[in-house]
């Protein structure tokens, strides 16, 4: 019989809020695969835990997840880690599950402790829709084009940011998103625990004369739900454009993005209107 992959969730801070069975798990595992073995030792030390572990990280998981698929087709059992959370949740560990289930592996999770759904319950934000987008793009033109994209999301927005780019972060997100409501959590769970609420252009300040330290989740308040505007004001807002000598394709892409409306529709409608007017 061939084993089982399981992907179990770890504490993001405080060793204490691993749950009962992910240390009977981690205990009863033939393997754990870990990003950092360093790190979760640490974890496996307090609980007693004396399974071997094995490093699968960004950098070693297309050459490595061929050999634990192997250990599992053997019917060996395993249990993936990352360093904090829920693997896969902007860790590695897609490869390897996608290459077990292929398989016909059993992959099992074992829910517990994820920082998106830690910082979510205690930002006072909408959370009965949210998009998870963990990292930002790192180069500065990639990053602005993601968040030129998402303006228009309504529903509240969940990011992870290094510290040494938040500052600049905050900084893009203001001018791409506007003066919208944020949250920012850093170190949750652990000692330093941190929650910082309000605008912005607020929390931006408020990082401005302190050096950012520790890990950071960041909810944004997603963009005002809004009406479709009517054809009528299309129209007006198509002849204007016109007006100022700008053509069809390029009137169509300026509208359709100031009101969230599909191009096509904006293109079709400007052509009627002009050619009424012609």
């Amino acid at each position: 019989m061939v084993g089982t992959l399981y992907v179990v969730a770890t504490p993001i801070g405080n060793l204490e809020d691993i749950t009962l069975r992910a240390v009977r798990v981690l205990k009863e595992a033939d393997l754990i695969a870990a990003e950092d073995t360093r790190h979760t030792r640490i974890l496996l030390d307090r609980y007693a835990v004396h399974t071997p572990l094995t490093s699968y990280h960004e950098h070693n998981e297309a050459a490595k997840a061929g050999e634990l698929v192997g250990r599992l087709e053997r019917g060996q059992s395993i249990a993936l880690v990352c360093d904090a959370g829920t693997p896969m949740l902007a860790d590695p560990g897609y490869r390897l599950v996608r290459e077990a289930l292929k398989c016909g592996i059993r992959v099992m999770p074992v829910p517990g402790p994820s920082a998106v759904t830690a910082v979510l319950s205690a930002s006072g934000l909408p959370t009965d829709r949210f998009v998870f987008e963990g990292f930002l793009p790192a180069k500065k033109g990639a990053r602005a084009a993601r968040l030129k994209t998402l303006a228009a999301e309504t529903r509240s927005l969940v990011f992870f940011e290094a510290p040494h780019r938040i500052r600049e972060t905050l900084a893009e997100m203001l001018a791409r998103l506007g003066d919208r409501e944020v949250v920012l959590a850093r170190e949750v769970t652990k000692t330093y625990e941190e929650f910082v609420r309000g605008r912005l252009s607020e929390v931006a300040a408020s990082f401005a004369a302190k050096e950012p330290r520790g890990e950071f989740t960041l909810v944004v308040r997603g963009a005002e739900e809004r009406p479709p505007p009517s054809a009528e004001i299309l129209r007006a807002e198509i002849r204007k454009l016109a007006g100022k000598g700008l053509r069809v394709k390029e009137i169509a892409e300026i509208l359709s993005e100031r009101h969230s409306c599909p191009k096509k529709e904006v293109y079709r409608l400007a052509v009627e209107s002009l050619k009424k007017g012609s």
